[in-house]
């Protein structure tokens, strides 16, 4: 599955939402894409156009233009079928290190994540 987005949202902690790490962005054809994780669970949701996804194992791979997710097999069903969701981004690289930042806020203990920055 692929999106294209102008913009990755992060915030690596939000206070408000009891130190929340949450990552989103919409898709130049209307469609969303969220990823978040409260620092004391072991797993991470991913929600996709309001359907949401509880799982661990997630891989990601974040670059200046893109941000590759990648989920086991059996939980395709969190990204409509797909095992994995490519998007294109056009953030500014003085961001980056907080999506980095928030990228390894979400995926500390549950994931993997693979920096090509």
């Amino acid at each position: 599955m692929q999106m294209t987005t102008a913009l990755l949202i992060v915030n690596p902690c939000d206070d408000e939402e009891d130190n929340m790490a949450m990552l989103c962005c919409h898709s130049d054809q209307g469609d969303m894409f969220l990823m978040t994780r409260y620092p004391d669970e072991d797993a991470l949701d991913i929600t996709l156009d309001g359907e949401p996804s509880t799982l661990d194992g997630v891989k990601v791979t974040l670059s200046p233009t893109r941000l590759l997710i990648e989920i086991a097999a059996g939980d395709a069903d969190a990204l409509n079928g797909d095992d994995s969701l490519e998007i294109t981004h056009s953030t500014d690289a003085s961001d980056l290190a907080e999506v980095e930042e928030t990228l390894q806020n979400i995926l500390k203990g549950t994931g993997t994540y693979i920096s090509e920055l």
